[in-house]
């Protein structure tokens, strides 16, 4: 048991493979154990698919999280009922899920990801734009076109996601080579998210920017120029300064 997992109090740690309490950190969202957390939240799903899901407690936390959803979808799960459920992780589940329909086309799956999006867990909204960035950076040019209305929206946590789910780099994630390449393809998002108000689409617009200074360096420079001369805005001077952080 790692250091992290054994700080946890057992009673705690109960809680969380029950699904009674959201965690509180990362290192709680990486204690749980998904098999009887599975079990706990779905019941039905049958002693076979709970096996699977031991079968890789070792496997890193993002697959485990694609199986999960695989085995709800599989178990033919009412999705509805999980998305309120008490377990931020059996939320992140349900994001995966979505990602995993199939037929589903994107604005499908925009629309059903949106209140995960929005979702007032830290763990959760990162889940979800983690579980559906594959299928944004296969049709990247549809997802910038329909994400680009959502940094209109009166919610920070969905303005982030427009921006944050297709970062050139990312976290934790596959990098988006055209991105790496042609950064000015995702302006539509980033020119609106230029003066946002919220600290939290700010850091995320100046990652994304920072993520495209690495390979395209003179643009981010040139965009940012830009950005000061036609504003003084305090958003776009803190966004700025934090964008060129790795830049000599």
């Amino acid at each position: 048991m790692s250091r992290g997992v054994a700080d946890i109090a057992p009673a705690r740690l109960a809680l969380l493979n029950g699904g009674s309490v959201p965690s509180a950190t990362l290192t709680e969202g990486l204690a749980i154990d998904f098999a009887q957390l599975l079990a706990a939240a779905v019941p039905a799903v049958g002693a076979a698919r709970l096996e699977q899901l031991r079968a890789q407690a070792a496997a890193g936390i993002t697959k485990r999280m694609a199986l999960a959803a695989q085995l709800l979808l599989e178990a033919n799960t009412d999705l509805a009922l999980l998305q309120a459920h008490a377990s931020d992780t059996v939320r992140g589940w349900v994001c995966f899920a979505i990602a995993a329909q199939a037929g589903w086309t994107l604005p499908q799956q925009l629309a059903a990801m949106r209140p995960l999006a929005d979702d007032g867990h830290f763990g959760v909204r990162e889940w979800a734009w983690l579980a559906l960035r594959p299928h944004l950076a296969a049709q990247l040019d549809e997802a910038i076109a329909l994400l680009a209305p959502w940094t209109a929206d009166p919610s920070e946590r969905v303005r982030r996601f427009a921006c944050e789910a297709l970062r050139p780099r990312g976290v934790w994630c596959a990098h988006i080579a055209r991105l790496k390449e042609q950064p000015q393809l995702a302006l539509p998002m980033l020119q609106a998210l230029r003066a946002d108000p919220a600290v939290y689409v700010q850091d995320s617009v100046a990652n994304w920017l920072n993520d495209a200074a690495k390979s395209q360096p003179d643009w981010v420079r040139s965009l940012c120029a830009q950005w000061l001369l036609e504003s003084d805005n305090a958003a776009t001077q803190r966004i700025c300064k934090r964008a060129q952080r790795s830049l000599a």
